[in-house]
């Protein structure tokens, strides 16, 4: 096996990302991800020696990927004014990133949650990549300054899911800001109600 390339093994990642999205998790074979790449044959199993690895670092990789989304947002970001409001505005951006410029990396995410009901591995590596983004989504409101009870957090991210899968499935060019804006004030009184 090659020495650990950190650079190298998200590469990989990232093509077989491309390739969930693409042809979906069928498609993802080891030569199809070396192809993608364009690396020589024999370089994902190289890295990934089963094809459930490489699965798992792809479901790794997006989430790695939409955590630095999430710090890239908070650039600049200015604490202050309504906490709902903020957080209404954070997720529509997010949304409209997700299903527009990111929109493959998404659909890659719901190939992958479909595909784990017949692998537990991948079910187990998800569900644990589910609760690690709960804290870095808690911690992240924290470090903004946002006033949400951490309990609030599941449920922002199932109905943020659930809106994230009705936009990435719609026509590509369908997604506007003003579906984005409406779908997160949806989502933010869903998980908080409508006073509190």
């Amino acid at each position: 096996m090659p020495p650990s390339n950190d650079r190298r093994r998200a590469d990989l990642a990232d093509a077989a990302i491309a390739l969930l999205a693409e042809v979906g998790v069928h498609g993802v074979t080891h030569r199809a991800v070396d192809t993608r790449a364009g690396l020589p044959a024999g370089t994902t199993s190289n890295y990934f020696r089963s094809r459930e690895a490489l699965l798992v670092a792809a479901a790794r990789r997006v989430v790695e990927l939409h955590h630095a989304d999430m710090t890239h947002a908070a650039v600049g970001y200015v604490p202050g004014g309504d906490s709902r409001e903020r957080v209404i505005e954070l997720i529509a951006g997010s949304l409209l990133l997700a299903a527009t410029a990111r929109r493959d990396r998404y659909l890659a995410v719901f190939e992958l949650r479909l595909e784990s009901l017949r692998r537990p591995v991948l079910a187990e590596t998800l569900d644990g990549l589910m609760e690690a983004a709960e804290r870095f989504t808690a911690g992240y409101h924290e470090s903004l300054r946002l006033d949400l009870p951490p309990s609030a957090v599941p449920q922002l991210m199932v109905l943020y899911g659930g809106a994230l899968f009705t936009l990435v499935s719609a026509p590509p060019g369908s997604v506007t800001e003003a579906a984005t804006r409406a779908l997160a004030t949806a989502i933010v009184h869903g998980a908080l109600g409508q006073d509190g």
